[in-house]
């Protein structure tokens, strides 16, 4: 440091930090060393699909009432038990599944496995058989037959509905009074302004 008072400029003494980066970088060495001694890193198994639903509805709507004697499992929110956390939407839960921290405590690492020319071949022979039994199971000439039923039932239900009509306009043609009589008792007609 300037010892001049008119100096406000602060000035750095080199010697002492070259002294401390070189202890930091002797300390660096020995840490290195340290993590040599441990041992070799673990090795994890490549990311897999997982074999389960995640169930993100079941406590849709429901309220819980919590105090201080409720274990950590059963309060509000989602609780991972692999991580022993609890997280309080679920987007923030699906992204902690997937998440790096998750997968380690899983024994997993974020690594996937390649594919092979094999491996792909194979996966596209599986879905092409599904999708010929989603065939069997949709036989087009039933599905036709049964649409060209139920076709027929609604022109029958149609023929029947218009015959009834017609039935009722003919019962109120028959009982209606002539006009002759009206005028002769006095009256228009009963509060109608429809006029035939």
């Amino acid at each position: 440091m300037s010892l001049r008072p008119d100096d406000h400029r602060r000035k750095w003494d080199r010697e002492e930090y070259e002294k401390l980066a070189e202890e930091r970088r002797n300390g660096d060495k020995e840490s290195d060393d340290e993590q040599k001694v441990k041992g070799p890193p673990i090795k994890r198994e490549l990311l897999k699909t997982r074999d389960y639903k995640v169930d993100l509805d079941s406590k849709l709507g429901k309220s819980i009432v919590i105090n201080k004697n409720t274990p950590t499992s059963q309060t509000g929110g989602y609780y991972c038990n692999v991580c022993d956390c609890v997280v309080k939407d679920s987007i923030n839960f699906l992204d902690h599944i997937n998440g790096k921290k998750h997968q380690r405590n899983l024994g997993m690492s974020m690594k996937i496995e390649r594919s092979s020319l094999d491996s792909v071949k194979k996966r596209f022979e599986m879905n092409k058989k599904k999708i010929e039994e989603k065939k069997k199971d949709y036989d087009m000439a039933a599905r036709m037959q049964e649409i060209a039923e139920e076709e027929e039932k609604l022109k029958e239900y149609r023929k029947e509905k218009r015959r009834e009509k017609r039935k009722a306009e003919e019962m109120s043609e028959d009982n209606q009074v002539p006009d002759e009589l009206i005028s002769m008792m006095g009256f228009s007609g009963f509060g109608s302004s429809k006029k035939k």
